[in-house]
Order: C-alpha cells, then structure tokens, then sequence
C-alpha cells in the first residue's frame, strides 16, 4: 500500500476533489489504484503550538478525504 497524504493540516484551505483525483490518477500510473490510498498528511495538531485551523475546517478536509476516496475508489 502507498498513502498518498494529500490533504494539508497546515493550512485551513480546502483542496479541491478534482486536485485530489487528478493526483490519485497521476500515482495510479505507477502503482494499481487499489494499492493506494488516501488521507491528510499528517495530524492537524503537527506541532507544539498546533496548527490554526478550527474543528469546522478539519471535519471538511476529513470529510474530503472520505468523499473522495468514495469516489475514486468506489467498485475497485
């Protein structure tokens, strides 16, 4: 499996699906999409001082994640 964290817990921006499929397509040229998956880069609290995104923003970006992964993945 490759985890493919493609979702910022830096910044409260919201990637777009399509920037986030477009990305799972590109990998998927160098490995099968159901070895592949989908998550944040990391933890939203990444530092001592923790990252300043508020609870909204996370649940949208985890939201995201799973949006996505249902789609991309969704009869793989």
């Amino acid at each position: 499996m490759a985890v493919l964290g493609l979702v910022t817990t830096k910044k409260p921006d919201l990637e777009s699906m399509a920037e986030l499929t477009a990305r799972i397509d590109e990998a998927s040229r160098f490995i099968s999409k159901d070895r592949l998956a989908l998550s944040p880069q990391c933890g939203f609290a990444s530092s001592v001082i923790g990252n300043r995104i508020a609870p909204r923003d996370q649940r949208q970006k985890l939201a995201l994640v799973v949006n996505t992964a249902r789609t991309v993945w969704d009869g793989v």
